[in-house]
């Protein structure tokens, strides 16, 4: 079985205090009192703490590694973005180590705890689509480490990110199938409480309201990012009464299990029910019929994030920074009535 190894959370912990007042007091900061400090060196002796000397080198930026946290590596998307964190990266003398969460909150969490003993001079993060939790990230930077927050951003948390324009994606995806003549557009897009989720959410209700479309509470529905979940969530749509006519997926993904469901059932695709995407994954121009999509600027991405970490840990008062690439409607054969 796996020992528990002693964090400094486990002393702040211990005494009631934050993890910045236990860092800080460990580092002998001119701002922690005497008292405090000798309470987090005696609780620190009595937990048999020992000092993780590749956690003080990042806090003085002497590391030379880069942590890249990811939910999966197997997509197009995430593959793209790694390539262009490397080219940066490598540019400047930064090795690259990721950490998978495989989407799951928990394994996030727990990545977060193991990071303490981990050698990384900075994070690069895309959150897990099914966490609403941000405490394992605050301690982080409380304790003196640098996240770049890129793709998928926790939305009660004030740190750098990079995202594409998912509010002006989505109302554009929408305002396109409207153009096509579908009237009745649903969406199936990811867990609640992630920023991208939440603004194509809205780029999804705007677009219906300026074009004086039904918001139908049973046609938006929240599940996971995997094709999987994308052929779940068409299969709900097709009990409802009435039945959509369109469906816009928060990712090419959703979208690709969306059109397999559609088929399953006899549907054309396109000519019964419209479906769009949000990527342009190369699985878009695979499945058949193919997929109109919102192009994310995936390397570029990976790219910027990089570049403003290296910002941040070079640095001593860079400010955190919000970038948002622009997307780009690639039209194909899924929403075509004809």
């Amino acid at each position: 079985m796996k020992s528990h190894v002693i964090t400094i959370k486990d002393i702040a912990r211990g005494l009631n205090i934050s993890v910045a007042t236990v860092s800080r007091a460990l580092r002998n900061a001119h701002d922690v009192s005497q008292e405090t400090r000798k309470a987090v060196l005696d609780k620190a002796h009595e937990l048999k703490y020992k000092p993780n000397f590749n956690a003080v080198g990042l806090v003085k930026n002497r590391s030379n590694n880069i942590g890249v946290v990811l939910p999966v590596i197997t997509t197009y998307y995430f593959s793209a973005v790694i390539t262009g964190i490397q080219e940066v990266a490598f540019k400047h003398g930064f090795n690259v180590v990721l950490y998978i969460t495989d989407d799951s909150a928990e394994r996030e969490r727990e990545i977060f705890e193991e990071l303490s003993i981990s050698n990384v001079g900075g994070l690069l993060v895309c959150a897990s689509s099914m966490s609403d939790q941000v405490s394992h990230f605050q301690d982080m930077m409380d304790s003196g480490v640098q996240i770049v927050f890129f793709d998928r951003v926790p939305s009660k948390i004030k740190a750098s990110q990079v995202t594409q324009d998912d509010f002006n994606g989505a109302y554009h995806a929408v305002k396109y199938l409207v153009q096509c003549g579908y009237k009745k557009i649903a969406h199936i897009t990811g867990a609640a409480g992630m920023l991208f989720t939440e603004k194509r959410l809205k780029g999804y209700t705007a677009a219906l309201t300026d074009h004086r479309l039904s918001i139908r509470k049973e046609w938006i529905i929240h599940s996971g990012l995997s094709q999987k979940y994308g052929e779940a969530d068409m299969l709900e749509l097709l009990k409802c009464t009435p039945r959509p006519d369109a469906v816009f997926a928060v990712s090419d993904r959703k979208a690709v299990g969306a059109i397999i469901a559609l088929k399953q059932h006899k549907i054309k695709v396109g000519r019964d029910i419209g479906v769009i995407g949000f990527t342009n994954d190369p699985l878009a121009e695979i499945i058949q019929p193919s997929l109109t999509t919102m192009e994310e600027p995936a390397v570029e991405m990976g790219r910027i994030s990089c570049e403003l970490l290296v910002k941040h840990l070079s640095k001593k008062h860079f400010l955190p920074r919000e970038i948002i690439l622009p997307t780009r409607l690639i039209v194909r054969d899924s929403t075509r009535k004809i």
